[in-house]
């Protein structure tokens, strides 16, 4: 039997998926989380042998959940996710994600690949690994992708800078330069954008 811990903030989806893969003979779902920090804390709880992640949950994403779980237990990780974004796919093969599979994913496959996965393989889905293929670099400096991750939570310019250790005028030009590079108008759209693309 392979015990499997279920994680997605939407609640719907959370519960269809745990009731399908547990209509399977060889699944059972032993933990079901709605954010990346009880997925993290059940994972500790209940070792799972694998766990099934989304990757766009609060409080942080499902790849920071995953990169905790593989330091602390060695659990193998699915994450799913609705926008797949390339260059996310290479951060998780660094934290060694296991699968990496869109939400458009049947049930009935998913259950084929969490057996995979239970028995040593990996799986990428062809789409996802054939764009991060075709991805270009990102025109970011290290500096200005600290930045836009301190702004992506909405933080002020104020708390940007007091969070990466810079003066508040420094950080509106790292800012002003990485909304220049990305044609946006704004630091929340370059964040976002940046965010998207993988790079922070």
């Amino acid at each position: 039997m392979i015990r499997l811990l279920i994680a997605d903030d939407e609640d719907l989806l959370r519960g269809a998926l745990a009731a399908l893969l547990g209509l399977e003979d060889d699944l059972t779902v032993v933990a079901e989380a709605a954010t990346s920090t009880d997925a993290v804390r059940l994972a500790r709880e209940h070792t799972p042998d694998i766990a099934v992640l989304d990757l766009e949950m609060p409080p942080a994403d499902g790849l920071r959940a995953a990169e905790e779980i593989r330091a602390e237990l060695d659990i193998p990780i699915i994450l799913i996710t609705r926008h797949a974004r390339p260059g996310v796919l290479r951060r998780a093969l660094s934290a060694g994600v296991r699968g990496f599979v869109p939400k458009t994913t049947p049930a009935a496959k998913l259950a084929e690949i969490i057996r995979d996965v239970a028995a040593g393989r990996r799986y990428i889905d062809a789409d996802i690994a054939a764009s991060a293929l075709s991805e270009g670099e990102c025109p970011l400096s290290e500096r200005e992708l600290e930045v836009l991750r301190a702004a992506r939570t909405g933080a002020s310019i104020n708390e940007i800078a007091a969070q990466v250790h810079l003066a508040p005028g420094t950080v509106r030009n790292y800012l002003s330069a990485a909304m220049s590079k990305l044609g946006v108008a704004s630091r929340h759209a370059a964040a976002h954008l940046a965010w998207e693309e993988g790079w922070i």
